[in-house]
């Protein structure tokens, strides 16, 4: 199911091939508007007047060379091109390369031609060959840098979408495996690929995820977050509903769950739908360490999710509002380091969090050798200053600093950016109200959050609704020989996963 591409700038890049030569050639220069990377190879075969037209930079000059040039030039002989069609003859037989396509109209010549294929055209024909010599050079496959793993697979998606699909091929070899490919942006062209499990993935699913994609209309696509902000169900929520990564073990993880895959090509993160909530606490190693560790890991991940987001408002609420709730001693020692202080706990804790954000984003930006340097001395020395300035208190920096060491917890960054941006109203609503405060906005978010659907499946399944069946593999991971079915949540199709064995009973 392809998405039938829009015409380009010039009205007559549909009309079809002309069969004189000259004037086809003299139609692409000035469509292509003479590029200096349009390379144009005239050749004459049994005087027949022919042309060979590519892209430099998009091709492998080698296999220009050997199979089309070296092949049309000195295998075929006169008696041969006498005896038969010239042009079925080169067609079918000529040519030793795995994949050629006929092309009858210069909207189909510019498509493969834009997309590393050389175009051998011939004198009064009307149809063209379009061979697969696509070979420009990309990154290779290398290690993650995002998701980084102690024990697991290393390798990491590129931006050719090629070698994106092999590598999942590597992993899931079955012939029930689907990759449907789709073109997307007008201008770009850019190559996206739908991969699933048929039979396995609910049929609902993957044509909404096929509607979705073809409603898109937009001049460019350079990277998958633009397919995810156009396909994602809740527009302005601050959850993320299209789970990302790239990382080909945890996407081939999510396809034999019953998921769908949309890889795009220029960008390493593969898109990944419906997304569950639970699915952003995960990590691919969660399923290559025993289920006791993987236990324990998943629950830290939960408790880290809940103290960097209500840390600082509970400070600020029990500071503001609550000094009851807080022992004695401990509060005469906050009393203390605040005597000096001239602003709110609110304000303290804004100041604190902002400038770590600031330093944070920092880090990112700058070269990779000062980069983290600046990030750590810069929040030492400004803490301490801070502290010893009278601005903040110190409590309030030990407060800071443990929200965000336990916000790098998070597998899944896009889920990190969500904790970091709803820790904010949290803490407005905590120094307005106290407890009651934090307490509403909890219900908000909980509202809102069984509220959010991702491709029809319910955001928070496991959880609501609850299913029972699928609490094996949530906060919980048994063992691999328990995991008898794949969860419920994200399809009813090919249930069975895993024989039944001695060691359940």
């Amino acid at each position: 199911m392809k998405r039938k591409s829009r015409s380009r700038t010039s009205n007559t890049a549909s009309n079809p091939l002309l069969s004189n030569l000259e004037d086809s050639l003299a139609h692409i220069q000035a469509t292509m508007g003479d590029s200096s990377d349009l390379v144009i190879r005239r050749l004459e075969i049994q005087q027949t007047s022919s042309a060979v037209i590519f892209m430099d930079g998009l091709v492998d000059k080698n296999s220009v060379q050997d199979f089309i040039l070296e092949a049309l030039m000195l295998e075929m002989t006169p008696e041969e091109e006498a005896s038969v069609d010239l042009y079925l003859s080169i067609k079918e037989r000529a040519l030793p390369i795995g994949e050629t396509e006929e092309i009858e109209s210069y909207n189909d010549l510019f498509e493969k031609l834009l997309s590393g294929e050389t175009i051998l055209l011939l004198e009064k024909q009307t149809k063209a060959i379009a061979a697969s010599t696509k070979g420009w050079r990309d990154r290779g496959v290398q290690e993650s840098t995002s998701e980084s793993v102690i024990r697991g697979p290393k390798e990491a998606f590129t931006e050719t979408l090629r070698t994106n699909t092999s590598l999942i091929r590597r992993k899931i070899k079955d012939s029930s495996l689907r990759i449907e490919a789709k073109k997307i942006g007008e201008k770009t062209q850019t190559d996206v690929a739908i991969v699933y499990l048929e039979g396995t993935a609910e049929d609902d699913v993957v044509e909404e995820v096929n509607r979705r994609l073809d409603q898109i209309d937009i001049d460019g696509i350079l990277e998958s977050g633009y397919l995810e902000e156009f396909i994602q169900d809740a527009q302005y929520s601050p959850f993320p509903t299209v789970y990302n990564s790239e990382k080909p073990d945890a996407i081939a993880g999510g396809i034999l769950e019953g998921r769908i895959a949309i890889i795009t090509d220029g960008t390493p993160n593969v898109l990944l739908v419906p997304a569950l909530f639970v699915n952003f606490m995960q990590s691919s190693e969660d399923y290559y360490q025993r289920a006791d560790i993987s236990t324990f890991i998943r629950l830290l991940r939960l408790f880290c999710f809940y103290v960097a987001l209500f840390m600082p408002s509970i400070y600020i609420a029990f500071t503001t509002f609550h000094q009851e709730m807080i022992p004695a001693p401990l509060l005469i020692s906050l009393a203390a380091q605040r005597e000096g202080v001239p602003f709110p706990a609110l304000v303290e804790a804004l100041m604190m969090e902002l400038t770590f954000e600031v330093l944070r984003e920092a880090g990112v930006r700058l070269p990779k050798p000062v980069g983290s340097a600046v990030a750590i001395v810069g929040a030492l020395v400004l803490g301490q200053s801070a502290v010893q300035a009278g601005l903040v208190s110190p409590a309030m920096v030990i407060v800071v600093s443990i929200t965000a060491i336990c916000s790098f917890v998070f597998p899944a960054y896009n889920l990190a950016i969500s904790v970091r941006i709803l820790r904010f109203p949290l803490m407005i609503l905590a120094a307005t109200f106290g407890l009651f405060g934090i307490i509403l906005g909890m219900i908000a978010m909980v509202l809102h959050v069984c509220s959010l659907k991702s491709f029809g499946k319910s955001y928070m399944s496991p959880f609501a609704p609850l299913m029972p069946k699928d609490q094996k593999d949530v906060l919980v991971r048994f063992p691999h020989w328990g995991l008898l079915s794949r969860p419920s949540s994200l399809t009813k199709k090919d249930q069975k996963r895993v024989k039944p064995t001695s060691k359940e009973s």
